[in-house]
């Protein structure tokens, strides 16, 4: 009996488990009774064993098919498995899957899928947007080809590409006496909490950012805003102020500062898995076209 016929004849003694009555298991199949049980029978031969006891009110497993059965289920269960990653695969054939940590500006975001679908044979893009941490474990895994992620970070078991510093401004509230300050510094922000994205999605940034704001005085409490948007929201409500890399415009209740730009500019830094070059090669030239602006 060839492999494909065994997977075919198991699923058959499966479904007559599952269903403990051979009508059942054929409806269930699709089929008809008697093909059904012949293919049962050829199984049976097959494996030198008798796995289902015909009964007048139904099927019943011997000794040796309950045995059997977990491997058998096993084997029809990886079987379907297969075939569903297959067609995953094909349809997903020729797109490229990426992430974004939420500090990337959003014309920064666009900037990098229209790159992405300008590599060889116009891909479709899928966008995914996550922390550091969640997406260097996309890319280990397999689920994004690449990604842009914020630097320092643990890296391992993907390729990193080089650092490239993206400029930020300190967000503050308008009404703050810094944004009226003609020499604003750090030491004018001490009554205000530092509003950060957590320190999980990213631990050694988040420490690094701290240890800056320390080495510049500052000693605050740390506040915590998933994205820009929730950054500026607190911002222009007094509840304190941040780092951000969109570009300054006006924004009601905010006020930008340029402080210690390089110092406080985000660093990022394209990762990638093996056999995904060319994304990762169109990620880092809009990186470095962003750095020359």
């Amino acid at each position: 009996m060839q492999g494909m016929d065994l997977l075919r004849h198991l699923r058959f003694f499966v479904a007559v488990a599952d269903e403990g009555h051979f009508g059942r298991a054929a409806a269930a199949l699709d089929m008809t009774q008697p093909p059904l049980s012949q293919g049962l029978r050829r199984l049976e031969r097959h494996l030198g064993v008798e796995l289902i006891r015909r009964t007048p009110r139904g099927a019943v497993l011997t000794a040796a098919g309950t045995g059997l059965l977990p491997r058998a289920r096993l084997l029809v269960d990886d079987a379907d498995l297969l075939r569903a990653e297959a067609a995953r695969i094909a349809r997903t054939r020729g797109s490229v899957r990426w992430g974004a940590i939420p500090a990337l500006p959003p014309a920064l975001v666009t900037a990098c899928v229209t790159a992405l679908r300008a590599a060889p044979a116009a891909p479709s893009v899928v966008t995914v947007t996550g922390s550091t941490v969640d997406l260097v474990a996309q890319v280990r895994s397999g689920g994004c080809d690449a990604a842009v992620l914020e630097h320092p970070a643990l890296v391992d078991g993907v390729v990193a590409g080089p650092v490239v510093k993206l400029p930020r401004a300190v967000a503050v509230p308008r009404d703050h006496r810094s944004a009226a300050a003609e020499r604003p510094g750090f030491a004018m922000l001490a009554g205000l909490p530092f509003l950060t994205a957590a320190r999980a999605g990213n631990p050694p940034a988040h420490d690094a950012a701290r240890d800056l704001l320390r080495e510049r005085g500052l000693d605050v409490p740390l506040h915590t805003a998933a994205d820009d948007r929730a950054l500026l929201a607190a911002v222009a409500a007094g509840a304190g102020f941040g780092f951000s890399a969109l570009p300054p415009a006006e924004t009601p209740g905010v006020a930008w500062l340029r402080l210690a730009p390089d110092a406080i500019a985000l660093r990022v830094r394209v990762i990638h898995r093996p056999g995904a070059e060319d994304a990762a090669a169109a990620l880092d030239a809009v990186l470095f076209r962003e750095r020359l602006r």
